[in-house]
């Protein structure tokens, strides 16, 4: 049986103008070849986000440029969603762990958006703009993950870049920010020392993936440019699991729980934004310790994202910045490398 795995380029700021930095890919695993998915999609497509339906294979949902796409073949075709506003360009998707009809979309505008019927009408949910420690930079700011508790689905949190977080606590209705304990972290000497004042706030703000364990309800993982941080208080307060005990890389790009087992996490760190190494770690305990999963792998590049298969626990994903896909069917076993015709890799998922 062929099964496929997804990843979606756009445009970065480290990107190689004499190479493709844009485009929405699918790879078939029984061949290990990439096909280029463009029927419905709009011309030199930017994929900023990807995920599966939970309980339908077929369906995968892509945040683009253009607004927010659905594909209902296995990415054969696509067609627009409804949505609200100008094409705002989506760079998060989650679904209700419960009801799969009520889905949330994160915009660059700084926006989250509900839908209650599978995608085809959308709200806009009333979001601050202006969360303490927010900081203006030379990109637009978005929402770049969102994360629902899946023992409490009213339970919504917004992971900005770079502007830390917000929470919703009722679905969406009412917000507010989780950063008054992050910026105080951020004025501690060993950020401050290593990255100055400025920076140390900028990082800690600097939000890439959250994360929530049915495991440990109302705990928030959040992966950031300064490493792991973690809330047991639903983002009231925060301390650094202190990746470096466990890694020489403490640049966090992703964080993701295990499908087939809460209590087990999996982290992707780097050197930096743009870097020439990335590593693959995994936690059995919830960040209690970690050890590093991805092996016989040479990761040239910023480790971006991590795909995690609902359907398998032995197949896990991985994509780095300058388009190198690598996997395992076998629990990590063993791994391997799928090239991708494409920089800027931001989105990857899996059947």
């Amino acid at each position: 049986m062929t099964t496929y795995v997804y990843a979606g380029a756009a445009d970065w700021g480290g990107k190689d103008p004499a190479k493709c930095n844009r485009g929405l890919y699918r790879l078939a695993t029984d061949t290990g070849t990439w096909t280029a998915l463009e029927r419905g999609l709009p011309d030199q497509v930017e994929v900023r986000c990807l995920t599966m339906h939970p309980t339908q294979p077929g369906v995968v949902f892509a945040g683009t440029q253009a607004g927010p796409y659905r594909s209902t073949d296995a990415g054969d075709t696509w067609e627009r969603m409804h949505f609200p506003g100008d094409e705002p360009v989506v760079w998060s998707f989650e679904i209700h762990p419960a009801d799969a009809r009520v889905m949330y979309a994160g915009t660059q505008d700084m926006t989250v958006y509900r839908s209650e019927d599978g995608g085809e009408h959308w709200q806009r949910l009333t979001v601050p703009r202006n969360p303490d420690g927010l900081c203006v930079m030379g990109f637009p700011t978005r929402m770049i993950r969102l994360a629902i508790d899946p023992t409490n689905p009213d339970e919504l949190y917004a992971g900005v870049e770079v502007g830390g977080l917000v929470r919703s606590l009722d679905g969406g209705t009412t917000w507010t920010d989780c950063n008054a304990s992050l910026l105080e972290l951020a004025t501690q000497e060993r950020y401050t020392q290593k990255h100055g004042p400025r920076r140390a706030s900028e990082g800690m703000m600097d939000t890439h993936a959250l994360a929530i364990s049915a495991a440990q309800p109302g705990t928030v993982f959040l992966a950031n440019r300064l490493g792991v941080f973690r809330s047991d208080d639903k983002g009231a307060s925060w301390y650094d699991m202190d990746i470096g005990r466990f890694s020489p890389l403490t640049y966090a790009r992703d964080v993701k729980v295990f499908p087939h087992d809460a209590k087990t996490l999996l982290g992707a760190f780097s050197i930096a934004a743009v870097s020439d190494a990335g590593s693959l770690y995994r936690s059995p305990d919830l960040g209690a310790t970690w050890t590093r999963f991805d092996h016989d792998v040479s990761i040239d590049s910023t480790l971006m994202i991590i795909a995690a298969s609902a359907q398998s626990p032995a197949r896990v994903y991985c994509a780095a910045r300058r388009g190198q896909v690598f996997g395992t069917e076998d629990g990590g076993r063993s791994w391997q490398t799928y090239p991708l015709p494409a920089e800027g890799v931001y989105a990857l998922s899996c059947v």
